[in-house]
């Protein structure tokens, strides 16, 4: 896996720490371990496979949806660094 620079850098996680760890964990079927690697690993994922579909709709509607899709993503990744650092 590829080590995390913040990390390794300031000594402390990042947001994105867990992502690649939990997408395994995903990948081999272990949701619940999956999310307690990152909390915010389905709503990424959701994020990430709009802007893959608006990419090929070459429309600019989306562009709104985006950025608001991308902003309730900012948030679920802050509130799951919290729950991972004091919950699990």
């Amino acid at each position: 896996m590829v080590p995390c620079l913040f990390k390794w850098l300031f000594g402390f996680d990042c947001l994105g720490c867990g992502f690649q760890r939990g997408l395994f964990l995903l990948f081999q079927g272990e949701f619940l371990a999956a999310f307690k690697m990152y909390p915010a690993l389905y709503s990424t994922l959701l994020f990430f496979g709009f802007c893959v579909l608006c990419f090929f709709d070459k429309s600019k509607k989306h562009k709104k949806l985006i950025w608001n899709l991308a902003f309730l993503n900012l948030i679920f990744v802050v509130f799951g660094y919290y729950l991972k650092h004091f919950y699990f």
